[in-house]
């Protein structure tokens, strides 16, 4: 028994490498870390795990007419890991390879019975599995199908003395080293897996830190040098600079002596950046020289684009010690923050955006878009980053959506879906910031997608139900958002709560100077400009409702 069981851990040895290559592949990490699996997904999980399981059918070790083997490994760990249509395939196809390839065909019915079996056993397992015992369920998976598999070649083969000799053999060891080999392969992949879920993780959490470091910076309208300072000791580089199209604008360096700030962009690495909009990283050794002004232990660089409306408007330049230190993490990570850069620079320029605006109301409206909200938005980002990477990734996401809105659409009207997708980007923020405290609820008539609305008009509404409303009662805030056609042109938008209500001293001063409550008297004004009537306010029983007209 000793021998066999000693044979059977060399051929798990095989499986388990097989199982660890495909873990390695891209592929394999997009496909596992789907919260649902395409079609296509399900086709290439499921012949990968019935192949692993022929080839422990093919490389089992023969005792008397019977093979022990790790066919059901593959259907364990592919069922446990990849869900009740991987399992049932690849159960199918190894059963059926193992009732047809004519290898010692004295168990080969009950044992493919059992593995077909086991394919609806791991079925069953995979609806009670989650992130902590998973390894548990695949070692129980492996100890039920075993001894299914044993209970039948005793049942089923007719020569029962040679039925009993074999189950006294191979029990134990099949019982153990499917069990452990089930258990072992799913804690190795899962772990490989969740390399790439904790770098995001990391990666997202030194961006927020990043991001909230240098806030302040932007919000002040203070040196960015301050900005690249940051940057230097959070990547730990040897230099940092920002550029416009011209001129260095700011830098920040570890060898204190050396200042570039306001001259003109000389690197021919830079320039070709500026020109294409590309990423470049590049080494001393590379066609660039852009190495003169420093000593010779910075050795690699990478320049990131920065933008402002879509074009190209400056450069993120960081130096390193060495070509090693620009890893693929690192490459994304500069990425990400050009872009975040990019949008912050956007955000101080708001004041100039405000100036050139041709709605002086509408100044006033953008000028409440501040940094609180971002901070607040920041901060909700960062507390989820560590139990929910995946819902601060959708809050990031919903922020981008959120701040390009504001600050690329000013007095001019914009499609209905595009103000629509900026009201639940803040929706969604909102939800994540006060723990689902309010749920929302639309109602929209059909072809809506022709109505263009002035831009900001919906979501200081939404904003003022929140704030105003919702968040001043204990009891759960329901807001409901309605849009109906009402003639052939004319649409009737409406937004109503379930809040405190509003104060009738605000409807009554709606058409006074703004000076409090500039959201909604801004909204008022400026369609009372555009189409001749303004807000429709009425506070209900329970709640408010603020209703207007486009046509």
């Amino acid at each position: 028994m000793f021998e066999l069981t000693s044979k059977l851990f060399n051929t798990l040895g095989y499986i388990i490498a097989m199982a660890f290559f495909f873990s390695r592949f891209k592929i394999a990490k997009n496909i596992f870390t789907r919260e649902k699996h395409t079609k296509k997904d399900i086709l290439i999980l499921s012949i990968v795990f019935s192949s692993l399981a022929i080839f422990g059918t093919h490389i089992g070790v023969e005792y008397n007419g019977a093979i022990a083997n790790t066919r059901n490994v593959g259907i364990i760990v592919g069922g446990i890991l990849a869900g009740p249509e991987v399992a049932l395939i690849s159960a199918f196809i190894a059963s059926l390879h193992r009732i047809t390839s004519g290898i010692n065909t004295l168990t080969a019915i009950p044992c493919s019975i059992a593995t077909l079996f086991g394919g609806f056993i791991t079925s069953y397992l995979y609806k009670k599995s989650n992130s902590t015992n998973r390894s548990f369920l695949g070692f129980c998976a492996g100890i039920m199908i075993e001894n299914l598999s044993m209970l039948l070649i005793l049942l089923m083969t007719t020569d029962k003395n040679l039925a009993l000799d074999i189950v006294k053999n191979l029990y134990l060891p099949m019982l153990f080293i499917n069990g452990i080999g089930a258990a072992g392969i799913i804690i190795i992949t899962e772990e490989i897996l969740e390399e790439k879920e904790r770098e995001a993780a990391n990666q997202a959490k030194l961006a927020l830190e990043i991001a909230n470091k240098t806030l302040p910076f932007f919000k002040k309208g203070e040196s960015l040098d301050n900005v690249c300072q940051i940057l230097l000791e959070s990547l730990n580089a040897e230099t940092v600079a920002i550029t416009n199209k011209k001129y260095i604008i700011a830098n920040s360096f570890k060898n204190k002596g050396i200042n570039l700030k306001n001259q003109e962009i000389q690197s021919k690495a830079t320039k070709n950046v500026l020109s294409s909009g590309d990423v470049l990283i590049f080494d001393r050794n590379s066609e660039f020289n852009d190495f003169s002004y420093f000593e010779d232990n910075v050795k690699s660089c990478i320049i990131t684009p920065l933008f402002q409306d879509e074009k190209v408007s400056g450069t993120l330049k960081i130096y390193f010690k060495n070509e090693e230190s620009i890893t693929a993490r690192k490459k994304y990570l500069a990425i990400g923050l050009s872009q975040l850069i990019s949008t912050q620079l956007e955000i101080s320029r708001m004041d100039n955006f405000k100036a050139m605006a041709r709605d002086a109301e509408l100044k006033a409206l953008q000028a409440q878009i501040n940094p609180h909200f971002l901070f607040n938005a920041l901060n909700t980002t960062a507390s989820f980053v560590r139990f929910d990477p995946a819902k601060a990734r959708e809050i990031i996401i919903d922020l981008s959506v959120y701040l390009r809105y504001n600050l690329e659409n000013s007095a001019n009207l914009v499609p209905l879906e595009k103000e629509l997708e900026q009201v639940k980007a803040y929706i969604n923020i909102e939800k994540a910031r006060f723990h689902n405290k309010f749920k929302v609820f639309y109602d929209f008539d059909e072809n809506i997608n022709d109505v263009k609305i002035p831009s900001l008009t919906i979501q200081p509404l939404v904003e003022n139900s929140i704030k105003h409303g919702i968040l001043k009662q204990r009891d759960l805030g329901i807001i409901k958002i309605s849009i109906k056609k009402i003639n052939l042109k004319g649409y009737l938008i409406s937004i109503e709560d379930n809040g405190t209500g509003i104060d009738l001293e605000i409807i009554k001063n709606i058409n006074t100077k703004i000076e409090k409550n500039i959201g909604l008297k801004n909204v008022h004004n400026r369609l009372k400009l555009i189409y001749g009537n303004g807000l429709i306010i009425k506070r209900l029983e329970n709640g408010t409702k603020i209703s207007f007209y486009i046509n």
